[in-house]
């Protein structure tokens, strides 16, 4: 019986230039140049946005009833056609999915319904969009940088209506005097933004949460990475130089050992507490990095 065990033209291909005769000669590092990403995996420079979509796709089919009824209860997340995975009929996209886990996270601890939030440093503003869309909030205030704060006014007047919108108030950096006057607020959120910051910038909003509010919400990493295999160091050195600056945290570390990781929270917990009168009253790992982590601060009863 006549059989066809050729190989197939894309498999002439790959032996033509990468598992080659000589591929065996020499095993240093093999199993991380194209001779395996031939072979066992997709080489991760070429397949980037293949592994980021198989992240949120397995990150989205573990998501609780609870997680889905608040990704569903935001409207617009298809906005600046983000990259999405399709799970359950809904469309999911890494920014979502991180708000709607943050959000779980906060809810546990902070009663939302009819709270004054400000968030420090905004970005387009997912995370106010996923708090307005799931909670009857007294108001949203983003402070934030110029350029920054247009963007997040622009994306928000796009996602939210009216009613929501005129909910949201924001507040360049310049202006932060209107952040002292304003009544207290119930919660104040920053994600990624201290890590960003000169260290004496951190303490200064510190200093803020501590004068203008009653709980403290952060997800940020807990140290920094020079590993240039990592993102390539794409930003140039004086990119990584500036990096290694900001933040109250700079440790370097290994953030894909779980060890060091775990070594350098009690630094995170001392680190984003607003003032001697505040208790971290919960605190876990920032979904999905190894490295992030997130808690919330209380002011202590007197």
């Amino acid at each position: 019986m006549a059989r066809n065990l050729q190989a197939s033209a894309q498999w002439e291909r790959i032996q033509d230039n990468w598992v080659t005769a000589d591929a065996a000669v020499d095993l240093t590092g093999f199993k991380a140049d194209d001779r395996n990403f031939n072979v066992s995996f997709w080489s991760p420079e070429a397949n980037g946005v293949r592994y980021l979509k198989t992240l949120v796709y397995d990150l989205a089919t573990e998501l609780g009833e609870e997680d889905w009824k608040r990704l569903r209860n935001i409207p617009n997340r298809e906005v600046g056609e983000p990259l999405t995975v399709r799970v359950g009929g809904e469309p999911v996209c890494l920014d979502y999915l991180q708000a709607v886990l943050e959000l779980g996270f906060i809810e546990r601890q902070v009663e939302l319904s009819g709270a004054r939030v400000l968030e420090i440093g905004a970005g387009y503003g997912r995370t106010g969009h996923a708090m307005l869309a799931n909670h009857d909030l007294a108001e949203y205030w983003i402070v934030d940088l110029t350029n920054t704060l247009n963007l997040s006014r622009a994306y928000l007047r796009e996602v939210l209506d009216e009613a929501r919108f005129a909910k949201v108030r924001f507040v360049d950096v310049d202006d932060i005097d209107q952040v002292v006057a304003a009544p207290r607020f119930d919660l104040c959120v920053n994600i990624h933004s201290f890590a960003e910051m000169l260290p004496e910038t951190v303490r200064d909003y510190l200093d803020l949460i501590d004068e203008t509010c009653a709980a403290s919400y952060v997800k940020n990493p807990v140290g920094k990475f020079l590993d240039a295999k990592l993102d390539g160091h794409f930003k140039g050195h004086a990119a990584v130089e500036e990096a290694l600056r900001t933040g109250p945290l700079r440790k370097v570390l290994d953030i894909f050992d779980a060890d060091a990781v775990t070594a350098a929270v009690p630094a995170f917990i001392d680190a984003y507490r607003p003032g001697e009168s505040w208790t971290c009253v919960a605190d876990e790992r920032g979904l999905p990095w190894s490295y992030f982590w997130q808690a919330l601060y209380k002011r202590s009863r007197t």
